[in-house]
């Protein structure tokens, strides 16, 4: 399996874990999230099989700013959040997803020496990254609903980016 097929099948593999994970929450802003991390995974997917074909052109999403209003009009709207238990641990196993996704791409990043699928492959494992982020503020938020909304943490997700 070459470096595109694989990477494509992580992407598809990330897309249908998020997909399940947005099925099982109860929170339909968490689940939009949740769907909006899929979606990034599959332009991941479509830009790698793109890369495979020979010519790929990178375009990047606001994630950060969409999630950043969802969790603003989640804190406007006031309600009281519920969460079991058990959804922290299938966040985490996401977080260890897309950091094995962001090692993988800068690792390969270092081996190729065409500069424009180069400066691809970094571009994919930052966004990896802001993944990354996104589910440590619904980790925190999941954790604690009502103080992480009130103190408006979610304006620090992914701050660096």
């Amino acid at each position: 399996m070459n470096v595109f097929d694989y990477a494509m099948q992580m992407e598809k593999d990330g897309e249908a874990y998020y997909r399940e994970l947005a099925q099982k929450c109860s929170d339909t802003g968490l689940a939009r999230i949740l769907i909006m991390l899929a979606d990034e995974e599959v332009k991941h997917y479509n830009l790698l099989k793109q890369m495979k074909a020979g010519k790929a052109e990178y375009s990047e999403i606001p994630l950060l700013a969409n999630v950043k209003n969802i969790f603003a009009e989640m804190q406007q709207r006031g309600e009281a959040f519920d969460f079991a238990t058990e959804q922290v641990n299938y966040y985490r196993k996401a977080q260890e997803i897309e950091k094995k996704s962001e090692n993988f791409y800068r690792e390969k990043a270092a081996e190729i020496s065409d500069s424009d699928q180069k400066e691809i492959f970094v571009k994919i494992a930052d966004e990896e990254k802001k993944h990354f982020l996104i589910l440590d503020g619904i980790i925190e938020f999941v954790q604690r609903p009502k103080t992480w909304l009130e103190d408006a943490e979610w304006g620090n997700i992914g701050k660096d980016y």
